[in-house]
């Protein structure tokens, strides 16, 4: 297993051995283990999601409150997905900024994203399945959003007509969130 940090602190790129034949595959898609080690801290997951999406259907920007946050392990168990990071940490040196990784069924890539990090994804097939493990469990009064399409933010999403929910359309743009005081600080997510 390799993990790659991304542009942005605290996201990582993770990219499992995967062990095929004439029968079919096997793979590790995550070592808590090896994940801690790179984090410099203990890894604990609390709750298990699964979505699938039509391609062209874009997914968030997500995010929640902090403290406590919400890390997030996620993987594309069938299909394929851009699957995007935005640091929303007001005070982060990459602050707005957004790396985007494919995840798909095939590399069984994964990306772990700290607490405080924005994400979302755009499914580039029919019914991509994404598989995602978190650090609390959903907490409706904390879970925030911006819009996907802010320009200010300037996704590079690869769907002609992105199929947002009506929970992404009307999400604050990045700065109206900024201006709302809704986005973390970096200062309360940093690594210790």
């Amino acid at each position: 297993m390799k993990i790659r940090p991304l542009s942005i602190e605290g996201a990582y790129e993770v990219t499992p051995v995967v062990h095929g034949d004439a029968r079919g595959s096997f793979t590790e898609w995550l070592r808590f283990d090896k994940l801690a080690e790179v984090l410099g801290r203990p890894v604990t997951m609390t709750q298990g999601n699964i979505s699938v999406s039509a391609a062209g259907v874009v997914r968030g920007i997500h995010y929640a409150d902090v403290p406590p946050g919400q890390a997030k392990y996620v993987t594309c168990a069938r299909g394929s997905v851009l699957d995007v990071v935005v640091d929303l940490r007001m005070g982060s040196p990459t602050f707005g900024a957004w790396e985007g990784v494919v995840l798909d069924d095939r590399t069984r890539r994964a990306v772990y994203l700290s607490e405080g990090l924005g994400h979302g994804f755009c499914a580039l097939t029919d019914d991509a399945t994404m598989t995602y493990l978190v650090s609390t469990a959903y907490n409706p009064s904390a879970e925030h959003g911006v819009h996907p399409m802010d320009p200010d933010l300037a996704i590079d999403w690869p769907a002609s007509s992105p199929v947002l929910s009506g929970k992404d359309t009307n999400a604050p743009s990045f700065a109206e969130a900024r201006a709302a005081g809704l986005l973390p600080s970096w200062d309360r997510t940093a690594p210790s």
